[in-house]
């Protein structure tokens, strides 16, 4: 036991005792190691007792301390921005970063559900048509897309048939004569509002939410065509009485939905593994952090000092033996590092953005209740 270097109660900053210099250009860090580890070998009894450990193991454990502050800093910081970090450079570093909320990954969401409703997004839509046949009411779409060369799956996402489009029947120059379709706009409420009837002026999506309108009713309430799908065959209703015209359909290609999902940047975030978060300044760590991080060193090197001590179940005396309180200070030291971590995490939890906006909602609820209670002001003038 003689020959293990004890704590000698006169520490100086010596940046080769830590073994990753994340910290040790920062002057804060330097001053402080000297400062903590005078703190840690006091709680641990110095100099009443020796101390087996170094300058340099507090300072290792010094700078273990203020890793973990950050690693567990910047882990809440992604939890609650990582939807809007993605997509953002790798190179931006955020350490210092205010990170306004953004709309860019509900918008790619937003994007899937209008390819799929052919409203928009990055899924290219195909068209094609069948000749029909009269009397016949199914088609073979695998022969079809064999013809055509068409490699892999495709889903036919509309069929047209037998159905003049919206935007025809909707400016119909005859619509409100008695010759046009003026039942279909009554019916939908439209009424006198015909643009064939008088000229008011209307906002543009008016318009397009009446040719929606038409398009809804023909495939909900009055369409007298209809099809159905099965193993790879189109059938189609009623059965057609002439051969004189064509089925057209719009279709998407299934490779193009699992590919146009995927984008390949190496450059951006895309993960949580790559949002671009650094070890913290040391010295932009305000004193409540820091108290966290002291009381974390001294929890590491107490556990550093149990497995010291347990290097010898006890020391030879005369006449006796001393035993070492090894597996005491490891037991205390994990559940100091254990509550130390449960209570950053409470903290960063209540200081979330869902939080924060959950007191102040509640904050401005009960000063709303408050001010019920306050009676007007009577002016007399």
């Amino acid at each position: 036991m003689a020959n293990i270097p004890i704590y000698d109660g006169s520490p100086s900053w010596n940046a080769a005792a830590v073994p990753f210099g994340f910290y040790s250009s920062d002057t804060e860090f330097q001053a402080d190691a000297v400062k903590v580890a005078k703190f840690c070998a006091s709680r641990l009894g110095y100099p009443l007792v020796d101390v087996e450990l170094q300058s340099g193991s507090f300072f290792t454990a010094f700078e273990e301390a203020v890793t973990t502050y950050g690693n567990e800093l910047y882990a809440y910081k992604i939890r609650d921005n990582q939807l809007s970090l993605e997509g953002l450079s790798t190179g931006s570093g955020l350490n210092e970063s205010i990170i306004t909320p953004s709309f860019a990954s509900i918008v790619r969401l937003s994007e899937q559900y209008g390819a799929e409703a052919g409203t928009g997004g990055n899924i290219p839509y195909y068209s094609g048509s069948i000749p029909i046949t009269a009397s016949i009411q199914d088609y073979d779409l695998e022969n079809w897309a064999t013809e055509q060369s068409i490699t892999g799956s495709i889903e036919i996402k509309r069929v047209f048939y037998q159905a003049s489009p919206a935007i025809v029947r909707y400016y119909d120059p005859y619509a409100g004569t008695g010759f046009g379709y003026q039942s279909l706009f009554d019916s939908f409420g439209f009424g006198s509002f015909s643009p064939a009837i008088n000229y008011l002026m209307m906002p543009l999506n008016y318009d397009l939410q009446t040719i929606q309108a038409i398009e809804m009713n023909d495939q909900i309430r009055r369409s007298n065509y209809s099809f159905e799908i099965k193993n790879n065959k189109i059938r189609i209703f009623p059965i057609p009485n002439s051969g004189s015209s064509s089925l057209h359909f719009e279709y998407i290609k299934l490779d193009d939905r699992i590919n146009k999902s995927v984008t390949s940047e190496p450059t951006k975030v895309s993960n949580v593994s790559n949002t671009p978060y650094t070890n913290p300044t040391y010295a932009s760590i305000n004193s409540v952090g820091r108290q966290w991080i002291f009381e974390y060193t001294l929890a590491l090197s107490k556990e550093m000092l149990g497995y010291v001590r347990g290097k010898y179940g006890s020391i030879p005396i005369p006449d006796s033996a001393v035993t070492l309180n090894q597996a005491d200070l490891i037991s205390a030291a994990t559940a100091e590092k254990i509550s130390l971590l449960e209570r950053l995490r409470a903290y960063f939890d209540e200081t979330s953005r869902k939080a924060l906006l959950e007191r102040r909602a509640q904050e401005t609820e009960f000063k709303q209740s408050e001010l019920k209670q306050v009676p007007y002001t009577i002016y007399i003038g």
